[in-house]
């Protein structure tokens, strides 16, 4: 049965127009929850796959356009060769258990990132899961997976170089919403609000062209011990901020 939309009034005390369109999380900090209880790495990993649910579940019932993961980056493939092996059994169990949750909440699952390199038995779940939620309007779940923003945005170059070279497109065409079009990302609104846990401070070579305006937010929990109540207190502190773009608040303007 499906999940009926939760009314932000009643749950944040905010006005849906206050809340963020598009939520990115930097999922950072489950080798390091793993450590300080003396468990392997891949105890934090099966731990954080947990909670994507709890926090995937919730971003839908309250009515957002998006949400992005940063699951596994185009840099993780340095990783020891056992843990990147259980991540790939992780992610291709997850997707198939998910699948029923996706559908009951009116999710469109899609990847960002990069196919090449990735197991067959992960690109097989990846697509079934795709076109089965593709008729989906509710939220717009998309899992960065072999993703890098260099690379993302190589591939968008080269893409929009090709149409030049073909004659498609004049170098005068070239706009930023042509760029925008071009990436993993096309008609997915950009993010508004970047969440990382674990306490860290960099993008990490995450959406670096989407994030342009986003308000960071940065949870010092790893992200095994991020809940529901830690999505709230972000939300609420990003419609506490001031959102200028470059221009004057209200209160200066």
């Amino acid at each position: 049965m499906a999940e009926q939309l939760l009314n932000p009034e009643e749950v944040l005390g905010l006005p849906r127009e206050q809340l963020p369109r598009h939520i990115a999380i930097i999922m950072d900090g489950n080798g390091r929850w793993a450590a300080e209880r003396n468990l392997p790495r891949i105890e934090g990993h099966a731990c954080g796959a947990k909670v994507v649910r709890e926090i995937v579940t919730e971003c839908a019932r309250l009515g957002l356009e998006a949400l992005t993961l940063y699951s596994f980056s185009s840099e993780n493939w340095s990783r020891p060769k056992d843990e990147i092996d259980f991540l790939m059994e992780l992610y291709a169990h997850y997707l198939v258990a998910e699948r029923e949750e996706i559908l009951d909440n009116n999710i469109q699952f899609m990847q960002v990132g990069r196919r090449e390199g990735l197991p067959d038995s992960v690109l097989k779940e990846l697509d079934t899961t795709a076109e089965m939620s593709r008729h989906n309007d509710g939220l717009k779940l998309c899992l960065a997976l072999n993703y890098g923003s260099r690379a993302e945005i190589i591939d968008a170059v080269r893409h929009i170089a090709t149409q030049v070279k073909s004659g498609e497109l004049e170098p005068h065409d070239i706009t930023e919403q042509l760029l925008g079009l071009s990436l993993y990302t096309a008609g997915i609104v950009d993010p508004d609000l970047l969440i990382r846990t674990a306490g860290e401070f960099r993008i990490s070579n995450f959406l670096l062209w989407q994030v342009s305006y986003a308000e960071f937010y940065v949870e010092p929990v790893c992200w095994p011990d991020f809940t529901v109540a830690h999505l709230h207190k972000a939300i609420k502190e990003f419609a506490r901020r001031d959102r200028r773009y470059g221009g004057l608040s209200a209160v200066n303007s």
